[in-house]
């Protein structure tokens, strides 16, 4: 099923190639010129583009490794000056850099369903979810970057957690930290469960915090993760500050130009009503409006600094976290908390970016066949997740493939994992979920109508340009919220002993 589902993905990214890109074929096209052209010292303070490499190190080698193959298709490509260059030969090149790269996640894939028992649910269903997933293809191979083989590295990791293979796991997500800093998201599951169920095993006592075996464990995943580390920072050593002020920039703004469907997006919604029904004093500029990657301040309620972010993050991580920590060693539990992780990041994070829910979906595809309750959060959570990536394909050419590309998934995802859960479907209900939650999904419908069809008739674009993106984030950021919460209070309330693994 691997090879069918991949040779048929292949074929519909194929027919991608000539589609839209966003800004970001731009930034990847400069950063292979950066790291073509420049030595290593410079990568860091190049900015002849506004397009400046902030991805960690191992990102930077595998552009530069790219650059060799660009340089074969068209050597203008990797000029520094050439901003903005998009010939023929340059749009097939990252195209096709972007489908071969795929074959890492590919890979990944595999190793996770070599690592489940054997059964249809991970031979058939499990890879057409992995696989076919409307999010990566839309965001990889439409509005283009390079996910695929990052998402690769985390599912190689998480296999190897799956085999309790432990030290080869920190390395490769040690590894993945230094490709996309972004997944640090995911670290505290990782850091918790490799600490009770390989650092002090699988009895907790004071003996247990003093035995030989907890240091020596300790300190040999030490030893990965800073080995890889070191491996990757060590070429940048003299300038480190540049490099880590590159990946952390933290002017950028509490949210993205368009804003992540998370906890903050219903804060700047509720400020903005509060600013129309309340009288403004002082700074009545409504900054966040302009969609502009850029620091800002509330009209009416407090303005959000970063050290809030990372606070509220980190307050709620700690229960979950806590609770992982007590419960029986289960990869299961592993995974759930995982996606927990990702997903409080994203509620609470600094200038998260919409495409980072994925962090959240992608692991949760693979729990979704073990369970009901996983599997009905994984339904709303794609389906509402999936939809606010729309407004990064914002041509109008593209409403029917991003429509269609999501239909087909969703609808295949609630087929099938119906039939692998078998619950009982209630009248004007969706499969596996309740009334509430159904109608919920159906407004999905009201909203596209309004942003596609019913905002232009009214004639507001030019007055309120900027309300579609307003109310399609506000409005997953319920569906999103709604997930993170109910999943959090399931988690919580399990029994470490009864959770059942498949």
């Amino acid at each position: 099923m691997i090879i069918a589902t991949t040779f048929l993905t292949c074929c519909v990214k194929l027919l991608l190639i000539p589609a839209y890109r966003s800004t970001d074929f731009e930034v990847h096209r400069n950063w292979l010129a950066i790291t073509h052209s420049l030595p290593i010292d410079k990568w860091y303070y190049e900015e002849t583009s506004e397009w400046t490499l902030d991805y960690p190190p191992f990102f930077a080698w595998f552009e530069y490794l790219l650059s060799f193959v660009a340089a074969r298709f068209d050597k203008d490509m990797l000029k520094l000056d050439n901003i903005n260059y998009a010939s023929d030969k340059t749009i097939l090149f990252q195209r096709l850099s972007v489908i071969l790269s795929d074959f890492v996640y590919v890979f990944g894939v595999h190793r996770i369903c070599q690592a489940l028992p054997k059964g249809w649910k991970k031979d058939v269903v499990l890879p057409i979810l992995l696989l076919t997933n409307c999010g990566l293809i839309m965001v990889d191979h439409i509005h283009f970057q390079y996910n695929g083989i990052m998402y690769g590295i985390l599912l190689i990791s998480i296999s190897l957690m799956l085999r309790d293979q432990f030290k080869w796991a920190a390395f490769w997500f040690a590894f993945l930290l230094n490709m996309k800093h972004i997944y640090v998201y995911l670290a505290p599951a990782y850091f918790i469960y490799l600490l009770r169920h390989y650092c002090l095993g699988q009895t907790l006592s004071t003996k247990s915090l003093l035995t030989r075996k907890l240091y020596l464990n300790t300190l040999q995943l030490a030893g990965i993760v800073l080995g890889v580390c070191a491996v990757s920072f060590l070429p940048f050593a003299s300038h480190l500050p540049q490099v880590l002020s590159r990946l952390f920039p933290f002017k950028r703004g509490l949210c993205h130009a368009y804003w992540a469907p998370n906890f903050w997006a219903l804060y700047n919604t509720a400020d903005k009503v509060a600013s129309v029904i309340l009288p403004l004093q002082g700074n009545q500029t409504a900054s966040m409006t302009g969609g502009l990657v850029q620091e800002f301040s509330h009209s009416v309620l407090p303005t959000i600094a970063p050290g809030v972010t990372m606070g509220l993050t980190l307050i709620f991580s700690i229960p979950c976290m806590l609770k992982l920590f007590y419960m029986d060693k289960n990869p299961f539990n592993f995974l759930r908390c995982l996606v927990l992780s990702g997903l409080t990041s994203y509620m609470f994070g600094w200038h998260v970016h919409e495409k980072a829910i994925l962090m959240a979906i992608i692991p949760l595809s693979i729990i979704s066949i073990a369970e009901p309750a996983d599997a009905r959060m994984f339904l709303i959570l794609s389906t509402v997740g999936h939809y606010s990536l729309f407004p990064l394909l914002f041509p109008a050419a593209l409403i029917f493939v991003k429509v269609l590309l999501m239909l087909l998934f969703t609808s295949y995802a609630f087929y099938s994992l119906h039939k692998i859960h078998l619950a009982r479907i209630t009248r004007f209900a969706l499969p596996l979920l309740n009334i509430w939650e159904s109608l919920y999904l159906y407004g999905l419908t009201c909203v596209f109508l309004y942003e596609n069809l019913l905002h232009k008739a009214l004639g507001l674009q030019t007055k309120l340009p900027f309300l579609p993106l307003l109310l399609t984030s506000t409005y997953c950021s319920l569906g999103v919220v709604y997930c993170w919460g109910m999943y959090y209070l399931d988690f919580l309330r399990q029994e470490g002993a009864k959770t059942k693994s498949m």
